[in-house]
Formats: C-alpha cells, sequence, structure tokens
C-alpha cells in the first residue's frame, strides 16, 4: 500500500519536559533524496537548538513546516516517501493526518522526574524504559540529567534507563561530603543500592565518565560494561579556562562563549541554554559545591586522577566515544585504554558529542550493550 511507502517527519520529542519546538531552518530541500541518519532541519526548543536526523530513507516530497513557526510535539512537518509513489497518495497523507497530541506518552502518564533518599542526600532521578538490560547515565562537571535528552528514549527502546543527578547538581542535594571521585562512585552505587539496582551498564559523560570508571574499579560486580563519552579519568589535559569560567562566570556575557566550547557548532548555545545553567548556578550550595569538585578534581589546570591504566586491566567491556573537536578534554584520550576498548571518534563534534550526534552514539551505545 502507499501509505505504508510514505514516512511522516514530525517535531521529536527531546526530554521529558518538551513540549513544542521552533524549526529554525530545514536543511535539505524539497525533492532531494534523505539517508537515515541525515540531518533534515533544525528545531530549537527552551533547552538547546539540534539538528533533526532521518529515521527513514526517502525522497523529501513536503515541506509542511515552515521556518521561525512553532509546531507542537508529534505534529507533522515533513513527509518522505519513494519517487514513485503518487502526489495524489502523499497528499491524501497529509490531509489525513491527525496530531497526537491528547494521547499520553509513557513520560507523561507517570511522574516525570523522581527523587530518592541516599547518604549523600536527595537525588533526582529519571528512569525510561521497562526490561532489558539496564543503563545508567551519568553526567558530567556543571551539568545534569538533562544533557542525555537526546539520548534516554533511544537507549529506553531496548533497555530500562536511569538518568541521575550527581550530588552538587541539577536539582539533587547541593551538598557534597565527598568532592572527590571516590565520593561520587560511592553517591552512584548508593543511588544503585536505593533502587535495588544490582548490575548495570553504565554511561558517563564527561566527569560522569571518570565517575563510571572509579565505581567500576570500586565495585566491579556492579558494573556489566561502560561506556566512556569524552571522559575525564583518561589522561591529565584538560582546558583549564573552560573549568575555571565555568565556576566563576555569573552574568549571561560571562558565561555565553565559556558554554559555547562544549560544541563544534556554537550556535547551538541558545538563549535559554545559557538562562538555565546561570539559573542552576544561582542556586544555594551551588557555587559551593564547583568550587570544591574543581578545586579536588581539576587542581593547577590539571585532572587529579588518571585511571586508564587500572582500567585497561579491570576486564569490562570499554566502549569509548569522543568528538573529534572537543576543545574541553582532547580527542586524544580516546585511545588511552588501547586494545581493551573500543574507541570512537566522531567528526564535526565537540565536547556535547551525545548532543551533536545523538542517533551515532546512541546507535553505538545500543550495539556495545548488546554485544
Amino acid at each position: 500500500m502507499a501509505e505504508e511507502r510514505i514516512k511522516p517527519i514530525v517535531m521529536p520529542k527531546w526530554g521529558l519536559s518538551m513540549r513544542e519546538g521552533k524549526i529554525t531552518a530545514w536543511l535539505k530541500p524539497l525533492g532531494s533524496r534523505v539517508a537515515v541518519g541525515d540531518a533534515i532541519l533544525e528545531v530549537e526548543t527552551d533547552k538547546i537548538a539540534s539538528a533533526v536526523e532521518a529515521g527513514s530513507a526517502g525522497t523529501l516530497r513536503r515541506i509542511i513546516g515552515q521556518p521561525d513557526a512553532i509546531y507542537p510535539v508529534k505534529a507533522l512537518i515533513g513527509v518522505l516517501a519513494e519517487d514513485d509513489v503518487a502526489d495524489a497518495d502523499v497528499d491524501a497523507f497529509v490531509s489525513g493526518y491527525t496530531t497526537p497530541a491528547a494521547e499520553m506518552d509513557d513520560e507523561e502518564a507517570g511522574p516525570g522526574y523522581q527523587f530518592t533518599e541516599t547518604p549523600a542526600g536527595p537525588l533526582r532521578f529519571a528512569k525510561r524504559g521497562e526490561g532489558g538490560e539496564v543503563v545508567v547515565l551519568v553526567h558530567g562537571f556543571g551539568g545534569d540529567l538533562d544533557n542525555w535528552l537526546f539520548n534516554i528514549d533511544a537507549l529506553a527502546t531496548e533497555a530500562t534507563v536511569y538518568a541521575l543527578d550527581l550530588p552538587g547538581h541539577g536539582q539533587s542535594s547541593k551538598s557534597v561530603a565527598e568532592p572527590s571521585l571516590k565520593g561520587l562512585s560511592r553517591a552512584l552505587i548508593d543511588f544503585m543500592d536505593k533502587l535495588s539496582i544490582t548490575d548495570a551498564h553504565l554511561v558517563g559523560h564527561s566527569m560522569g565518565g571518570a565517575v563510571v570508571a572509579r565505581a567500576t574499579l570500586d565495585a566491579p560486580q556492579r558494573v556489566k560494561s561502560l561506556t566512556l563519552i569524552s571522559s575525564a579519568g583518561l589522561g591529565q589535559d584538560i582546558n583549564r579556562g573552560y573549568v575555571e569560567g565555568f565556576v566563576t562566570s555569573t552574568s549571561r556575557r560571562d558565561l555565553k562563549p565559556v558554554l559555547e566550547q562544549l560544541f563544534d557548532d556554537p550556535s547551538l548555545v541558545n538563549r535559554q541554554f545559557v538562562e538555565d545553567v546561570l539559573k542552576y548556578k544561582r542556586l544555594d550550595g551551588v557555587q559551593q559545591a564547583l568550587s570544591t569538585l574543581s578545586a579536588a578534581l581539576f587542581p593547577n589546570g590539571q585532572q587529579a586522577d588518571v585511571l586508564a591504566g587500572e582500567l585497561a586491566n579491570a576486564g569490562k567491556p570499554a566502549l569509548v566515544i569522543w568528538g573529534a573537536n572537543d576543545r574541553v578534554i582532547p580527542a586524544k584520550h580516546a585511545g588511552a585504554l588501547g586494545e581493551a576498548a573500543k574507541a570512537e571518534v566522531i567528526k564535526e563534534a565537540g565536547h556535547m558529542v551525545q548532543m551533536e550526534k545523538a542517533g551515532k552514539v546512541n546507535d553505538l551505545v545500543l550495539a556495545h550493550i548488546r554485544s
């Protein structure tokens, strides 16, 4: 049937809170051939701007969503179809499409964010998916669980996925009783204990990579595999200016150029992204937490803990992912584990490679978990 060969392009849902998005530009012209994974348009949300990747192949037969217009999640904004599908069939598909705005997704039917009490204080987390393997996502320095907004749903198609705010971050406790990788590793294991997660595939970004590496060494029986994304803990090098700028910046003017260093494409740092970080940094206890962690983990502009040697001998399946143009931690660290890990360096991506190249990263992580 013609309908089965017609594929909708809809406004994506990134993260638990997204309800609508604004189209900023189409990256493919009408009539162009689209392959799976191609960036076809750019969308801006109240969190970040990003490209939408094609989930199906075909010819871009209709462009419905217009630049600068705002559309609800799941609204039809374009159509892919093979060239031999009649125009009348495409038009009928468009006219008959109904945006399922009234339907409740799993995340809308249940709690989006939850909290659990741990020895490190209350920690916020999100849980997506049911059954299969268990995956725990751990963000980096100054980040929070929304750093995984392009990943958590994709991974949850095959696993039960948890993302948490570490102590001192997001909406978790702003007190960091033990400001060290050991302390953050203990907080992670305590979190897993509280949620009865006996073992899991750990995925860590930046500082979170060092945290899951430390957890692998501290509690190897709790770790089935680990994925390190632009990870700390694999070498001493780190962008001192970025760390100090993130900790000390108190205005939008000062913070925006610091945050732009996270991305290969600095235009992804929109005004709301900067305001959200500033709002977090102004919370009681955050400045002390960031300053204390920075002094403990990155003294004198270097990483205090280099775990590559121990980790290479840990015997755990490891995947290392890096953005080729990382300006915070150099991509040369991707090879630090040698043959003990599979390493993937992704072009046209920076430190936040899991955002800039989400489709590629998600595919790599899922393949690693399956194997």
